[in-house]
């Protein structure tokens, strides 16, 4: 096979679908290397994953189109006549309508029809080409049997998904007491923590968390914790923070690098992770193959990735919420079993596992 990945998108973001675009790229290079893989990349090339991730392994190509352009599916199927695969992946939903090879495409979530107030006017273009999409290609990946359902019930698409989980990256293990130090000392976190790991918008519902923090730390002088970056409407989750008195003890931690995170998660006494929807939802699963407790909400695919490894509350209630944190700071019984349930757990999401499914696929696409 001569396989070609889409992964213009690598060179504009470092999170999400660059990520999987990049370690699944690389799993399928090591693995298989008597087929042939083409990594289509932007002339951005700035971030880390934004590098093919091994050139003697896996071939590069420079694209001029940019992803999501409004003109990419006329100008993308002439720039892949440069490169002539026999099979087209597009990890970013979208393939080229017009195109003279099969295409695989990757569904992560449905979240954009779900939430369709989420979008811009660029987003809503783009992503609303989602049913033409998977009418056309030959092959989806669905990231979970939860998007999986979602795809049926949304777009009436079946009988050409194929459900395979992400992986998790090697790094993602218990960290030693001098690297959560450093990661505490940086990030200001002088005290057992809470955290929370992922976008601040909408969607992830930390609102729900701050008013269960609120509970717990009337019993625990605890921190809260929330890295990531600020997303579409973050602005009431700092109003709530002032509105419950929290500022001292709320740390937003906007700036973390990823090499960062497994400290970060392997220092914390819990981690939370309340969010309305996941098309998968890997911090939960890198909390637990950090030794993390963890607790997240029962909905979408969350129960789904973790298993009987994580306790579930629903996802608005903060009082269940914070009875699931409370237990998951007192219990020390609970604690070192679900301990041990996330650490075996999260040894079951392999990226090399995602790559030998997604082989398979590839030849099903080409009819093998």
């Amino acid at each position: 096979m001569h396989v070609a990945v889409d992964a213009r998108l690598t060179g504009y973001t470092a999170a999400g679908i660059a990520r999987y675009t990049w370690e699944l790229a690389d799993a399928l290079a090591s693995m298989a290397p008597e087929h042939r893989f083409t990594w289509l990349g932007s002339r951005h090339k700035a971030l880390p994953f934004s590098v093919a991730p091994d050139q003697r392994r896996l071939r590069r190509a420079t694209l001029l189109t940019p992803p999501h352009h409004r003109w990419e599916q006329l100008t993308l199927p002439l720039e892949l006549l440069r490169t002539r695969p026999n099979l087209l992946h597009s990890p970013d939903f979208i393939p080229p309508f017009r195109r003279w090879c099969p295409a695989v495409i990757t569904i992560h979530d449905l979240g954009f029809l779900l939430f369709p107030e989420t979008l811009t006017d660029e987003s809503r273009r783009y992503y609303g080409q989602v049913g033409r999409a998977v009418r056309s290609a030959e092959r989806i990946i669905a990231v979970s049997h939860s998007t999986a359902c979602d795809l049926a019930e949304r777009l009436g698409v079946t009988s050409r998904v194929r459900v395979i989980h992400n992986g998790i990256g090697a790094e993602f293990r218990p960290r030693t007491a001098a690297e959560v130090a450093a990661a505490r000392r940086q990030y200001g976190l002088d005290k057992p923590y809470i955290l929370f790991l992922g976008t601040l918008e909408p969607r992830k519902n930390v609102v729900t968390l701050l008013r269960a923090f609120r509970a717990v730390r009337a019993r625990h002088d605890v921190q809260l914790a929330l890295a990531g970056r600020r997303g579409w409407l973050y602005q009431p989750i700092f109003d709530e923070i002032e509105r419950l008195g929290l500022g001292r003890d709320v740390r937003i931690i906007d700036n973390a690098r990823a090499d960062r995170f497994p400290a970060l998660y392997s220092g914390a006494s819990a981690f939370a992770y309340p969010s309305l929807y996941e098309g998968f939802g890997l911090p939960p699963l890198e909390a637990m193959a950090c030794g993390t407790p963890t607790a997240v909400a029962d909905t979408s695919s969350l129960p789904e990735v973790v298993g009987d490894a994580a306790l579930l509350h629903p996802p608005t209630d903060h009082l269940a919420l914070a009875e699931a944190l409370l237990r998951l700071l007192e219990d020390e019984t609970l604690r070192a079993d679900l301990r041990r349930r996330g650490l075996a757990r999260a040894t079951r999401f392999t990226w090399q596992e995602a790559a030998r499914q997604t082989l398979d696929v590839y030849k099903e696409a080409l009819g093998g």
